[in-house]
């Protein structure tokens, strides 16, 4: 007892890396619109640190419509070949530009591309319209840089509460439970 839960989850994300035969830093973004409906789906983690946990989107996605209405999420990590999980619950703030723009330009020029040729989560009539879209912007930015559409940022999730999850034999599981109260961090146990 007495861990920093950003240490600890350091450990198990780098033990994941290693083991994980698949984009270990997947995890589940749950968020809620402003009537409460929930929705989920999977997101990859792109930083972490005091501050947060980071992801990048469209912010006329629907999470980020979520996000606008109801700034709270929660996160869930799943590490099969460990049998161990994360939980992650906290407010939502968008990432500075600037972090955004330093972020964006580490992605591939094609999905730099299909960024600015993305209404994502909006109806598409057909997949050819999406593909021409995407020939429209490889015209459009040929020889020159891709900078970050003006609607796609980051999010970073600010933990109140982390859990780790760390199965037992006979389900007598382990769930270490962090919660944060301005600075502080208290840690307690959780029956399985």
């Amino acid at each position: 007892m007495g861990a920093d839960p950003h240490q600890l989850f350091e450990e198990w994300f780098a033990l994941a890396a290693a083991s994980e035969p698949n984009d270990p830093n997947a995890v589940a973004l749950a968020t809620a619109d402003a009537g409460g409906r929930p929705s989920v789906r999977m997101v990859l983690l792109k930083g972490h640190d005091e501050r947060g946990f980071v992801f990048y989107t469209n912010r006329d996605s629907r999470k980020g419509g979520d996000l606008d209405a109801n700034p709270q999420a929660a996160l869930l990590f799943h590490w099969k070949s460990l049998r161990r999980q994360v939980r992650v619950e906290g407010p939502v703030s968008c990432v500075a530009p600037q972090e955004a723009d330093a972020y964006f330009a580490t992605r591939s020029r094609d999905s730099r591309l299909g960024a600015w040729a993305s209404d994502q989560s909006r109806p598409l009539d057909c997949r050819e319209t999406f593909e021409a879209r995407y020939e429209e912007m490889r015209r459009r930015f040929a020889g020159t840089d891709v900078p970050r559409p003006p609607r796609w940022s980051g999010f970073r999730v600010a933990p109140e509460r982390i859990e780790f999850w760390t199965a037992r034999a006979h389900r007598l599981h382990e769930r270490r439970l962090f919660t944060r109260i301005g600075d502080i961090w208290s840690e307690g146990l959780l029956y399985p």
